[in-house]
């Protein structure tokens, strides 16, 4: 998988370099991406996810398990892309 936040489904964007003269050069606004490990609970386990800055807020804020039903249902992730770590 590519530079996704596997939770909120943000990825990078392109823009322009702008110079002091005005002259513009392409460039990439990559995503603020982390690889972090979470103890899933509900299944007793734990799972590595890419997440953004923006998604470990909203983990922190309704939990694992509803953010990670809440990315399913817009289509973010599905589950069998969850890496589950120890099996």
């Amino acid at each position: 998988m590519s530079k996704i936040c596997q939770i909120t489904g943000k990825k990078s964007l392109v823009g322009n370099n702008v110079s002091h003269s005005k002259r513009r050069t392409k460039r990439r606004f990559d995503v603020n991406l982390f690889n972090k490990k979470f103890y899933y609970v509900e299944e007793d386990c734990w799972i590595s996810l890419k997440v953004s800055a923006a998604g470990l807020r909203i983990i922190n804020r309704i939990g694992l398990d509803a953010a990670l039903k809440q990315a399913v249902e817009k289509g973010h992730v599905d589950w069998k892309d969850i890496k589950v770590i120890g099996e």
